[in-house]
């Protein structure tokens, strides 16, 4: 029997489907109970720290970040064409950039850079796998022109913060790739958001005092984002993530420790994405 954070959801004709939230044990189901998507944990606090601490950027962090995201464009350009409508991944980077605020003109510009660039370098997309002190999980996406650079700057990064690169497959399976969508409480009904978020195919829907959270499968991402987006609903984040399945509590000297490596690899030229199952209390 499911013991749940989020009662079941009335569904026409007697039906129950049973969020999966935070923790859910179930042994057996009633009939008529069906769960949706799959069980994970979510750093709660983490996730919304990091969507501040992005926002309140200093000028010369959001350059950088617009940078990289830049770089991003012109992978996916010339990897699909200009056209969003025909290009799919172009339309999940350009997702990260309004979730960036990165100026129109930015991006028009890096579109139309790659568009009409026939000799850029070749760039390679690397995962990095990383165990922080204390254990916790980090995962570090790359785009590089150069490996053995980028290589050497992680392994510098990671061996100063302590930390220690892992084998292959030792933290990525800790991870599973989902749509996120974050979005602020003030900016929507939970009851009404919950309901289209999962008639639009959501996997799961989490609630806290800070505001909302919307998984999907990777696929059905962009119907969601969709249907939320024609209801006039604005987004602090919408994107195709890493999600931790489970995550490791760290006290306020850890939660330290893992910020300023999770700092410095972003600081890093070729890193693209950072994330980290790490588990912090409010005031950490």
């Amino acid at each position: 029997m499911p013991r749940a954070f989020l009662y079941p959801t009335p569904w026409p004709d007697g039906v129950f489907f049973v969020p999966i939230s935070v923790r859910v044990w179930y042994d057996s189901l009633p009939a008529g109970v069906y769960c949706l998507g799959s069980i994970y944990s979510m750093s709660g606090h983490s996730k919304w720290s990091t969507i501040k601490r992005k926002k309140g950027a200093t000028d010369a962090k959001k350059a950088k970040v617009f940078a990289k995201l830049a770089r991003e464009i012109g992978i996916a350009v010339r990897a699909g064409g200009p056209e969003a409508d025909l290009n799919p991944r172009l339309r999940m980077i350009l997702l990260k950039c309004r979730s960036a605020n990165m100026p129109a003109d930015n991006i028009d510009r890096a579109i139309k850079r790659a568009a009409g660039d026939d000799n850029d370098a070749h760039f390679e997309e690397l995962t990095y796998e990383i165990f922080a002190p204390g254990g916790v999980a980090v995962l570090a996406h790359a785009h590089t022109d150069n490996r053995n650079r980028t290589a050497s700057d992680v392994r510098h990064i990671v061996t100063k913060a302590g930390g220690q690169l892992a084998s292959a497959g030792a933290v990525t399976r800790l991870f599973e790739r989902k749509g996120q969508i974050i979005i602020e409480r003030a900016a929507a009904d939970e009851d009404m958001l919950m309901e289209l978020a999962l008639e639009a195919g959501a996997d799961d829907f989490n609630a806290d005092e800070n505001g909302y959270e919307i998984v999907t499968e990777p696929n059905d991402f962009e119907q969601v984002h969709k249907a939320v987006e024609e209801k006039g609903i604005a987004t602090l984040s919408a994107e195709v993530t890493s999600i931790a399945l489970q995550t490791t509590a760290v006290d306020d000297s850890g939660a330290a420790t893992v910020t300023r490596l999770v700092d410095e690899l972003e600081e890093n030229d070729d890193v693209s994405d950072v994330f980290t199952n790490a588990e912090s209390s409010d005031d950490a």
